[in-house]
């Protein structure tokens, strides 16, 4: 439910046969169902419902003339930046993983200053945000209070299973475990972009804390099938 697939939008897949590579790559790992999230950034990967279309259709159309079998749809990972604000205010629809359910993320610098505000604007027109991976912001790591704050903001949360084997840093990790204890985890996502996170997900560790989410808690992917 979060992964960066489609050819040549952002920081992930160049082209087709590295999206190829990527898929059949989760695929021998048990994946069956794929949602692409492209970065959509005001300063850097200023993609729409067209360019993410065209990469789509583009990818597809490898799919087919490969003979592959995949089953993949579309929605999009938000950066919270004034692109979002004026996607609003013109009541632009956002790309959902499913129904209203939109993936944001912030700055890894540093959260917008209006982020109860934006958060409240995306449901205040029917969204219901998905916080990507909360652990991964270092701002948050010495004031874990704001997990909460944030949850209260009306968020789910969508960690990344890298974090869990430490892929990001041990800080990463102690945050994503932190997340797990204090049941903070709504979704997992691979948020893979290349094929060094691939094999990284190949040789992920099935730690404790994983194994206590997936086994006692459980998350929701399953509710995004298609």
């Amino acid at each position: 439910m979060h992964s960066h697939i489609l050819p040549g939008l952002d920081d992930g897949s160049p082209d087709p046969e590295t999206s190829m590579i990527l898929i059949k790559g989760l695929q021998e790992l048990g994946y069956k169902r794929f949602i692409a999230t492209p970065h959509v950034m005001e300063d850097l990967f200023r993609n729409n419902k067209r360019t993410i279309q065209h990469a789509y259709d583009n990818l597809q159309d490898y799919i087919q003339e490969h003979n592959e079998e995949v089953n993949i749809r579309y929605a999009a990972e938000y950066l919270l930046d004034g692109n979002v604000d004026v996607m609003l205010a013109k009541k632009v629809p956002m790309l959902t993983l499913k129904d209203k359910l939109v993936l944001v993320e912030v700055s890894f610098v540093s959260p917008p200053i209006h982020l109860k505000e934006i958060l409240f604007e995306i449901q205040m027109k029917g969204y219901q945000p998905v916080f990507a991976h909360p652990e991964r912001y270092g701002f948050y790591h010495a004031k874990p209070s704001a997990y909460a704050e944030i949850r209260d903001m009306g968020c789910l949360f969508q960690s990344n299973l890298l974090s869990f084997g430490g892929y990001y840093g041990g800080a990463v990790k102690q945050a994503a475990e932190y997340l797990v204890k204090n049941n903070l985890i709504d979704m997992l996502g691979t948020d893979i972009h290349h094929e060094k996170h691939l094999m990284a997900l190949q040789e992920l560790p099935f730690t404790p804390p994983l194994r206590k989410l997936l086994d006692e808690k459980g998350v929701l992917n399953h509710t995004l099938v298609f």
